[in-house]
């Protein structure tokens, strides 16, 4: 598909979200405000269960990097969740998080009974108690399904409130997503505080067994992520423990710690500046089918969050990571690679407006491949109410050797490019 024919679909998505900002201003304000829906479990309000439900439907086109693709539609429940949290005493938390991800036309289920090879199906998200062990903030203590994830923010990102239309794909900050987790999420023991300006999470995890194990890149290495379930020289099993942790010093307003889930943008409600450190270590986590032996995963990452309201009721917004991963030499696994990344994104929410348009990039360089590969995303959020109802539209691309979008006829690996729109409601 050509450029002229892409520039055309992109101006025909945003012409549909114009004319329905346009017909909006002709009405009257109406007040899409809500209470949030929580039952008190005393009269103070101190102790209380919190419900949070939500969806984010999708409707985007095939690849339209795909020389003379005819253009295609296709809806995706990309998600659909219910989250329940109850501060059932003044130190204990409870969390449980389920639902459903990327209910498509090829894995619908003609009668519901999750049939076929992959089907959608609803799972346990979170399930996790907590204790606070301090008077005060610096230490909680908990344990189960959890998200308090290590390496950087993004690692740990909120799905209710992206600034951009989804988590940065390839998942470099999501990078153990169905690797070693259940949808970025590990069984273990994780603590968090917060020391004045600085918070912390720290967490040891067990890995999970089913997750993807194969070797990625253009050149052999010899390796497969699953050193944890292959016994040593000695026959003893190893790499059953993954510690990671993150973090933050927050120069401007603090952010909560309350749950793990990190804000995308504060749309100018708070004044943010943060600059963050985190690591993943899987210490004999790969095994080596060359010499029999096992090798230890280690990433790092450093990142600089800002978010800021100016001169009106505008804001802008920044955000900034730089990622070294190490599986091993020349080492490519579903997400990253052997070497390292950087991620970045820019958004300006406009005066007196619902519109912010922002423009995210990620860029690699792994020893497996033998050149360059990144993400490019361009978008618009339209704010109806905040983020707790907004349209995105956004046109994605990867390019490189990441094999996103399979192989072209002469068996390279074939880039990507879509145009996505999202309409996102929670409560």
């Amino acid at each position: 598909m050509n450029e002229k024919r892409l520039l055309r679909l992109l101006l025909f998505f945003a012409m549909l979200t114009g004319t329905a900002s346009a017909q909006e201003a002709q009405k009257p304000e109406v007040d899409h405000s809500y209470k949030p829906l929580v039952i008190k479990l005393s009269e103070d309000g101190s102790k209380y269960i919190r419900f949070l439900l939500w969806h984010q439907q999708w409707v985007q086109t095939n690849n339209l990097a795909i020389e003379d693709a005819g253009l295609r539609l296709t809806t995706i429940a990309r998600r659909s969740r219910v989250l329940a949290y109850a501060q059932v005493s003044p130190r204990f938390l409870i969390l449980t998080h389920f639902g459903l991800n990327n209910l498509t036309p090829d894995n619908l289920s003609p009668l519901g009974n999750n049939t076929g090879a992959d089907p959608a199906q609803l799972f346990l998200h979170d399930a996790w108690t907590e204790f606070k062990v301090s008077r005060d903030e610096a230490l909680h203590i908990g344990a189960g399904l959890h998200y308090w994830k290590g390496l950087n923010r993004l690692a740990s990102q909120s799905t209710l409130n992206f600034l951009t239309l989804d988590q940065s794909r390839p998942f470099i900050s999501w990078h153990s997503l169905a690797v070693t987790d259940q949808f970025a999420r590990h069984l273990g023991v994780y603590a968090k505080g917060q020391l004045g300006r600085l918070d912390y999470r720290l967490a040891i995890n067990n890995p999970g067994r089913n997750g993807y194990q194969a070797d990625r890149g253009t050149r052999d290495s010899g390796l497969t992520y699953d050193g944890f379930a292959k016994p040593d020289r000695n026959g003893d099993l190893t790499g059953n423990t993954i510690i990671e942790g993150y973090f933050r010093f927050n120069f401007l307003d603090k952010e909560s710690i309350k749950l793990p889930f990190n804000v995308g943008s504060y749309l100018g409600d708070k004044k943010v500046f943060a600059l963050g450190a985190g690591f993943f270590a899987h210490p004999d986590g790969m095994y080596n089918n060359i010499t029999g032996g096992h090798e230890n995963v280690t990433h790092l990452a450093v990142d600089a969050f800002l978010d800021l309201p100016l001169a009106g009721d505008d804001c802008f917004h920044a955000y900034a990571a730089f990622m070294n991963f190490n599986y091993g030499e020349n080492y490519v696994s579903r997400w990253a690679g052997t070497g390292s990344a950087f991620y970045g994104q820019l958004a300006y929410r406009f005066p007196h407006s619902r519109f912010m348009p922002y423009l995210a990039l990620q860029a690699a360089d792994y020893e497996g491949f033998t050149g360059p590969s990144g993400s490019l995303d361009i978008g618009l959020n339209y704010f109806i109410n905040g983020h707790s109802a907004k349209l995105t539209l956004e046109y994605h691309s990867i390019y490189g050797d990441l094999r996103e979008g399979g192989f072209d006829a002469n068996g390279e690996p074939q880039d990507i490019r879509q145009i996505r729109l999202q309409a996102h409601v929670f409560l």
